[in-house]
This record gives C-alpha cells, structure tokens and sequence, in this order.
C-alpha cells in the first residue's frame, strides 16, 4: 500500500510517488534563533521528524533540510535590547535549538543552512527576479510584484480583494500594490548588511527559505512542511518567488501541522502560559512529550495541559515496562518472518502481524499516528497475555522477538518508548539533580565555594557533569 499525504495545495489526500525514485527531498521551515523555542514551536519539529523516520521506516531514501533564520528583525531587536552583536544572539539560540531538539529525540537535519551563509544564492534569486519583471527595486529596497503571479494565494485560499483591502490600511507608497512582499531590505543604521547590485542591506524572510530550499535540494522538490500559521504569507509568497524564477512547480507536496494552545488559550507571554522546551524536559522526557503529540492527528489542534502530560506520561511508562518485559523474554531468539514458522505460537504471531498490518495501513492513510498508537497498546496487550501464560521453547522465546522486533520498528518512528530510562526513572532522577544544582548555587552564593566544589566532585565521580554558564548550572551525563 503506498502512502497517502493530505497535500494543503489540493485540498485532498494523494498516493505519494517521488520526484526522484532514489531520494525524497524534504525541506521543513527551522527557527528564528532569537529565544529558546516554545511548545508550539516542538510540536512542528517533532511532528515532521515522525514524518521523514516513517518514510526512512517504509524503505524511502530521505535528504531532511532544515533552516535556520539567523538574520531577522527579531535578532535584530534582541540583540538591541541586550546590547550585543546580532550573530552574537544568533549563535547562543542556534546552540540551544541544538540542545533541545535533542532532549526531544529529534534525529538531526542532513542540512541546516543558514540565511547569513547563503546572501549569494538569495541575492543571485533576486536578480533573477527582477531580470524576469516580477521584482522591482524602490527606495532601496526590492519588492516581489505579486500582481505578476496569477496563482498567488493558490495554497492559502485567501480572497486577493479582502487580502488588498486589508493591505491598504498600512499604505506603503514604495509599493505597486499593497501586497507586494520585500525581497531585499535597504540597511538601517546599526543593522546587519551586506553590499548588493541594490544598495547595502539584508534579505526579507521569505526568500531565505526559496533560495536555501532550492540549493540543497533543486528547483523542485518533494516535500515542504510547516505549521500551520505558515500558510500566508510565508509559503504563499515562496511559492509565488520560486515558481517565477524558475518557471516550474516549486514543491509537490505541502505539509502543515496543527495549532496548540494551552488550556484552550493561544500561548502569549502575556497571558503567562509560554512554556519553552527547556522548561518542559526538565519536567518530562522525550518519550512522554512525543507520546502526548502523538495521540493526535499531526493536521489536528492540540490543547495542551497538565493532565494530558500525566497521562502521556503513565502511558509512555506502561509501553517502556513492556518492552522491557519483552525484551526480557524474547533473549537472544531470532523473530520469525511468518506465522507459518510459529508452531504452537501461530494463533498469537498472526496476531503479531495482523497488528502489525493494522500499524502500518493507519500511517500509510496520512500519518495516522492516533490509531498507529492504539494498535501500538493492543500489541502490548497481547505480548503481555501470551508472556504471562509462560514462554519456555525457542519457538515462543521467538514469537516473543517477533514483538520485540516490530515494537522497536514502530519506536524508530513514534520514539515513544523511553529506551534511556533502565531500571531507573530518569525524570525524577532529573528533578533530584536539579535540586542538588538548586542548593549547590546557594553554597556558591553563601559562598561556601568547599562544600560546592565537593558536591560537583561527587557528582562528576558518579558519571554527571556540572556546568556553570551564565544562564545558570546545569548538568549532563559524562560521555
């Protein structure tokens, strides 16, 4: 059965076939790096990260690229306000994306281009853009004509006439028209620029991701995916770039994710409900989080509360116990490639494979991971009924594997068994530790330097490393 994807462009669910047979070319929206990335933000990465380990799962070659807008008037007024230089601000939320995404069991981008390391290929896409009469340059700056491209809001869907009226409450006399985008932004004083056949200045986000998308992985390509909030203007406008530069279709398939909100609420600073990702595993594992993003439709709204999580949290528990239970069982056995192998065991390895079955025709039907899920538990369910009733020949011992086997090949995927944890809860082992860190820093401050330095010692000696940055300690296991 091949995969189907719900393509935002058509408005309809289509049987996925690549561009290239060897290779998917994948291309999802990064972050600005101006602050620690929220909640919001998580469920986008590790929603599209479920997405390219599937199709790695179903045999797919995958080529993952993944942005990072580093210039951008969020960093710009970061940096401002802290007074430091832009990439200076850049580079701290780079590092603590890496960081995080990793302590969400996100599996690294092949590429994550930067815009800074690409203002060649953007301003050359510029160029293009005006040579072909769709981009023209006005005080400085260097606007898309959007009235040149007849689709535009073909993705979206939008009204052009509402969208210009709308538009003209914020008259910009440069413009030809309202909704006409900037490519390239004239140098303010104190900004970041760069020299160009337009003056010194700094790209416009929009054609970041066209020019960067279409470097690593063509003109057209197979996959672009975002949240949903991305729509318009974001990718409506790559669209609109791309497809005129190169006079053909930019990407095939068009991906979005779902909205979250907390309790019902948009998250706002305001409202004092904005959870960063770096506040939340200090709370719950990889495991937990990606299990709670899960158990809903990845097109879905998700509400996001305290409850959810503890309920996530015991079922990532019940799963983790019984692959270890399993794993337990099964030994060093060989799985079984059918049911016809399983002698006695046969009855329940058909029942191995009709879930199995089962598994893969709801993440063929777009990514189904709510009903995946489930079945995921009636697996369990009978692995732990056929382990109780006592596995004692090879022949069991094998069918056991064959669980064991398949769980681990939906984990590569789901990464929702928490295979970290041992016999030893890793989150309330993470809440002690940050208690130590907590008193530590209090020694430091009562400047009792001995008895902190002793605790650190102790620490480092058990295989956990103490760090003092200027955000705080913090602490990782020795490598």
């Amino acid at each position: 059965m091949a995969i189907k994807i719900y393509n935002t462009y058509s408005r309809q669910k289509e049987e996925y076939t690549p561009l290239h047979p060897d290779v998917t070319g994948f291309y999802t929206c990064g972050p600005t790096v101006y602050d620690y990335f929220h909640i919001g933000n998580a469920r986008a990465f590790i929603v599209f990260d479920m997405i390219r380990r599937y199709f790695i799962y179903r045999g797919y070659r995958v080529r993952y690229v993944m942005n990072l807008t580093d210039i951008d008037d969020k960093i710009i007024k970061r940096a401002n306000e802290q007074g430091v230089d832009s990439a200076e601000i850049a580079e701290k939320y780079a590092a603590a994306f890496f960081e995080d995404i990793q302590k969400l069991g996100i599996r690294p981008a092949d590429v994550y281009p930067r815009a800074t390391d690409h203002i060649e290929e953007i301003q050359a896409l510029i160029a293009k853009l005006i040579e072909k009469g769709v981009a023209y340059e006005s005080g400085g700056d260097v606007f898309y004509d959007v009235a040149k491209f007849p689709a535009y809001a073909s993705l979206s869907g939008k009204n052009l006439d509402q969208l210009q009226s709308g538009a003209r409450i914020a008259v910009d006399e440069r413009k030809h028209n309202p909704l006409d985008f900037v490519l390239w932004k004239a140098a303010k004083p104190g900004e970041p620029k760069w020299p160009s056949p337009w003056g010194e200045g700094r790209p416009g986000w929009h054609i970041e991701c066209s020019a960067m998308s279409m470097r690593y992985l063509g003109e057209t390509f197979d996959i672009h995916a975002g949240g949903q909030d991305l729509i318009f203007p974001h990718h409506e406008n790559e669209i609109a770039q791309s497809s005129a530069a190169t006079g053909k279709e930019f990407a095939r398939y068009w991906l979005h994710n779902g909205f979250l909100d907390i309790r019902g609420e948009k998250m706002s600073k305001s409202l004092g409900n904005f959870i960063t990702v770096r506040e939340l595993t200090k709370q719950y594992s990889a495991a937990v989080v990606r299990l709670f993003f899960m158990q809903k439709h990845y097109r879905s709204p998700v509400d996001f509360t305290e409850e959810g999580l503890q309920a996530a949290r015991a079922s990532s528990r019940r799963l983790t116990e019984a692959w270890r239970k399993i794993t337990a069982a099964a030994g060093d056995a060989l799985p079984l490639a059918s049911a016809d192998e399983a002698g006695a065991a046969k009855a329940f390895v058909e029942t191995v494979f009709r879930l199995q079955r089962d598994i893969q025709t709801a993440m063929d039907d777009d990514f189904n991971t709510p009903a995946a899920v489930g079945k995921l538990f009636d697996l369990v369910r009978e692995a732990n009924r056929f382990i109780d009733s006592g596995v004692s020949s090879e022949e069991e011992r094998r069918a056991v594997a064959t669980v064991l086997a398949h769980m681990e090949g939906y984990d590569s995927f789901l990464g929702v068994i928490d295979h970290s944890a041992g016999d030893v809860d890793s989150e309330r082992v993470g809440k002690v530790l940050d208690t130590i860190l907590h008193l530590r820093s209090q020694l430091r401050q009562e400047k009792n330097f001995a008895l902190a330095d002793r605790i650190r010692d102790e620490l480092a000696a058990s295989g956990v490393i103490i760090e003092d940055s200027p955000e705080g300690p913090k602490w990782r296991w020795k490598n």
